[in-house]
């Protein structure tokens, strides 16, 4: 019972003193997604969608919700921003060549197809994407790639 206790005493004060450690956060000034949107002209239902599902994780402005400020909760968040920008950043859109925005365009089809995105730690909280809005966003982007697969 004695080194229980001890366990648990250990154990809070460590959540404790992590709690003044923060990691950094994908706070740019601004949301940049005109190049993406102007490129790829999605609908205002598509860019509803977007804003809400994808940009977060997917662009260099991240909301944040109350509870990423709470470790260790916060340290998985920041790991699946950086994570998700590390494979598509839709504020990076105009550094892309066309065989890359072909290539992310494909990609996002893929995942959403095979329910890969929105990850399930995030639709959990912010809910799945229904049947209806994974059809519309595979459709624009289908139409999209055609954009960048004629060059």
């Amino acid at each position: 019972m004695k080194i229980t206790k001890k366990i648990l005493l250990i154990a809070l004060v460590a959540l404790v003193l992590i709690q003044f450690y923060r990691p950094e956060r994908n706070d740019a000034e601004l949301r940049d997604v005109v190049d993406f949107e102007t490129e790829t002209k999605p609908s205002e239902e598509i860019k509803a969608i977007l804003q809400a599902k994808c940009y977060d994780c997917h662009s260099n402005k991240t909301t944040y919700p109350w509870y990423a400020n709470v470790a260790p909760i916060s340290f998985l968040i920041a790991d699946h921003v950086n994570e998700g920008n590390e494979h598509f950043n839709i504020s990076e859109w105009s550094n892309y060549d066309s065989g890359k925005k072909d290539h992310k365009l494909d990609e996002l089809i893929e995942e959403i197809e095979e329910g890969e995105m929105p990850e399930v730690g995030y639709t959990l909280i912010h809910g799945k994407l229904s049947e209806n809005e994974k059809e519309a966003v595979i459709s624009w982007a289908t139409e999209a790639r055609k954009i960048y697969s004629s060059h």
